[in-house]
Parts: structure tokens; sequence; C-alpha cells
């Protein structure tokens, strides 16, 4: 799974740069991720890897969830003349402008992990996040973990992010219909603070959770602790 997390941030620049020829050219990798989350350090080492392996230039950014920062950075790489972006969409519809005006530059714009097809990017190299928040409630329904009346909690690290909304959104497609109850809660981006908010809000609400479902991976990479 790691091995192609990084094929994928690889993956991603090849794509921009296969018309180049031996000039070297310079790329904007730009993700909404936080530099101290352990999965994108695996689509950060694809894309390093890919400058080193063929000469070209990679200009790497970490947002943390702040749309603004993310929003100008994308700026930033149309004013320099980039030769193509790469991005992570943090919250739906908050790069449609900016796509617009790389499209407006003639400068390549992939959206990537995140989906946002209201976005005019040029390709989306990723999974199908309310898809994947389907599978997982169907799991809980197939299994007999959860019944009508039940509650789910939903703990995220960005709520109102992009990939939260979309896997909620295939969530509540199976769950809704079955009078299944969820909540989802904000654990921000700190680890530290992730596992204090998850503790108090499993032990304040541990006798009507009867599934959780992180929606992100510091979350569901902090359950075991959590527990403990």
């Amino acid at each position: 799974m790691l091995r192609k997390l990084k094929l994928l941030g690889a993956g991603l620049l090849l794509a921009l740069a296969i018309p180049a020829g031996a000039e070297a050219k310079t790329f904007y990798w730009i993700s909404h991720g936080s530099p101290a989350d352990p999965v994108w350090t695996y689509f950060l080492a694809g894309a390093t890897q890919w400058a080193k392996d063929t000469g070209n230039t990679v200009n790497t950014s970490f947002h943390s969830g702040d749309v603004p920062s993310q929003q100008e950075a994308v700026r930033t790489a149309i004013a320099a003349k980039a030769d193509g972006i790469v991005t992570s969409s943090p919250d739906p519809g908050s790069l449609v402008e900016v796509a617009k005006e790389a499209n407006a530059a003639k400068i390549p714009i992939i959206n990537f992990n995140t989906p946002d097809p209201s976005a005019s990017f040029d390709a989306y190299v990723g999974g199908n996040n309310v898809v994947f928040g389907t599978h997982w409630a169907q799991y809980l329904v197939d299994k007999g973990l959860v019944k009508s009346g039940d509650f789910v909690w939903m703990p995220v690290e960005v709520p109102g992010a992009t990939y939260g909304v979309q896997e909620e959104e295939g969530i509540a497609s199976v769950l809704k219909p079955l009078g299944i109850t969820w909540e989802v809660t904000d654990a921000t981006l700190d680890q530290a603070e992730i596992i204090t908010r998850m503790s108090d809000y499993l032990t304040a609400n541990r006798q009507k959770i009867k599934a959780i479902i992180g929606l992100g991976d510091l979350v569901t990479g902090s359950i075991k602790r959590v527990f403990d």
C-alpha cells in the first residue's frame, strides 16, 4: 500500500511531464494535509523521488486545512509560470476560481486525493470518497454491527473538508434509510489533541456509540490509543 502511494505521487507529476523534452521544468505539488500526517509523507516521497530521478524541480507545500493559504499557493504557482500544478481539494468548491485562473494561463492543473468535479481541473487522480463511505457503512450493516435506532460516531480532522464531506455523503446513503443516526466531531490535526478529544467524547458517550467510522487517517490511527 505504501509503495502504491509513493508511485501515485510520482505518477501525478509524470502525467504532467510526458510532453516535456530534455529541458528541466518546474512543478508545484500542493496538499491540504498536514506535514505531520504520516500518509501524506508517502505522497510527498513519490513527488520528491520523481524530481530526483528526472532532474525536474518540484516545489511542495502543506496547508493543514487552511483554504486561503492553499488558494494563494496555487496563485503563486500560476504567477511563477509553473509548468504544471498538482493539488488536493481542501473544501468542495474552494479551488474553482484558481483552477479557472490556471486554465486561462494554460498551465495544466491536476486534482489528486480529494476530488472536486465543480472545479475545472484537467484530470483527477485518486479514489472516490463517496464510494469509500458507502462501503464502510454497508460493511457495518451487512455484518450486523449496526441496526435501526443505533448511533455511529464519526471523528474527522477537519470538519467541512472535502474528504470527510464526501465520505459522510456515502455513509448517509446507507445509514439514513435504516434510521441509524450519527455525529461528525472535530478532532483537529494535532495528534495529542486528537487523542484527548476522542477520549473525552468516548468517555461521555460510550453507552450510545454502537460503531465508530474514522473519516481520516489520523483519527483512525489514534483509535487504539484512545481505547487504551
